[in-house]
């Protein structure tokens, strides 16, 4: 049976930062209160008028094509993961792809919030393995600060604006998109929702006056679902493919807040130096947290590896993917510096927490002796 492999990855995210300290001029928050409580340091803001996420997931797309010497003309299918759409219709990916020259191929948008990566590579994996198409673009563009309320302290630091993208071809090796579970609950709609602009809340100026056009999120709640979702769609694909932690070389989860990761990776018991982390650079891309956190570390991945990737978004939707990756790259001097430097920062961590440990132990007796 063929498999269906990603075979060339590539991201775009705008210039502009905004950090921590240029948002606490906007809103009542500090670098310190964002960093402890969701581990980010800044995100990027797409600033040109007129241009949505169809124009970052155009620039990703070129990339992706460029690097991988494809034709435009050869594509057969885009889809694109947004929950930001340029517009109501059509649909993102069909501008998308008109504008990249993608005159061959059908294209279409998917709406899986956060998890919107994994979905859409599982419905690209089926149409390879039916040979229905052979060359697919999967993109996810979402331009969130479109979405934010910069009044909002608890949403507004979350956020910001990306697009990644992949090409998935066919294969006869044992490479690829191996498997995916997926679920949804419909019951999570009022914990995480834009309550106006849709049909059964038109937009009117009753809807702009309550700020109703905007991401809505009930935090607690949200948090305990995805922990525990992601956790066990992840343990669960694990189990129906026979592996072990000791066998994953990667985990990839989305990345919509530190402690989530922390917290899933942890149970999972795997080595922390194989969960790939990059929120503190660009906060919550949404779709497109996982496809730009592999471009970022792609040249670590090497041919083989076994990499699990988790998400959790609106919905509730939420799922867990096995994949086998199917090329190398090489590193540059800039990507092996910075390699060492977060095993250094690392190392320095650890030794922190043992210090902070073995004093907390040596503390206990004496504690005892007065009680």
């Amino acid at each position: 049976m063929l498999n269906a492999k990603i075979s060339g990855i590539a991201s775009y995210v705008p210039d502009d930062i905004l950090d921590n300290d240029m948002l606490s001029k906007m809103v009542d928050t500090n670098d310190e209160w964002i960093t402890t409580r969701v581990g980010i340091k800044e995100r990027r803001v797409l600033k040109e008028p007129g241009k949505g996420s169809s124009f970052m997931g155009v620039k990703a797309v070129e990339k992706l094509l460029k690097e991988t010497g494809t034709p435009p003309e050869e594509i057969d299918l885009l889809i694109c993961a947004t929950s930001n759409p340029d517009y109501r219709f059509p649909s993102t990916a069909s501008i998308i792809a008109h504008d990249c020259g993608l005159t061959n191929c059908y294209a279409y948008d998917i709406q899986a919030a956060c998890a919107g990566f994994i979905v859409s590579a599982q419905a690209a994996r089926a149409y390879i393995q039916a040979g229905i198409y052979k060359k697919i673009i999967v993109v996810c563009a979402e331009k969130m600060t479109s979405m934010v309320d910069y009044e909002d302290r608890a949403t507004c630091p979350l956020f910001g604006d990306a697009a990644a993208c992949v090409l998935i071809e066919p294969t006869e090796e044992n490479v690829g998109i191996i498997d995916g579970e997926f679920h949804v609950d419909g019951s999570g709609l009022p914990h995480l929702v834009m309550k106006a602009g849709g049909s059964v809340k038109p937009a009117s100026h009753e809807t702009v006056a309550a700020r109703e056009h905007f991401v809505y999120q009930e935090g607690r709640v949200v948090y305990k679902h995805a922990v525990r979702d992601m956790l066990q769609s992840t343990l669960s694909v694990m189990k129906k493919n026979n592996l072990s932690i000791e066998e994953v070389d990667w985990l990839v989860p989305h990345q919509a807040n530190l402690r989530i990761i922390e917290a899933v990776a942890g149970r999972t018991k795997i080595d922390d130096r194989k969960v790939l982390i990059d929120i503190e650079k660009y906060g919550n891309t949404s779709a497109a947290t996982i496809p730009l956190c592999l471009d970022d570390y792609k040249y670590r991945l090497k041919k083989g590896d076994k990499i699990l990737l988790t998400a959790f978004g609106a919905g509730f939707t939420w799922g867990a993917m096995y994949l086998i990756w199917a090329f190398d790259t090489q590193p540059t001097k800039e990507q092996l510096k910075r390699d060492k430097e977060e095993e250094k920062k690392r190392q320095k961590e650890l030794k922190q927490r043992e210090k902070e440990e073995k004093s907390g132990k040596e503390e206990k007796p004496e504690d005892s002796k007065e009680k």
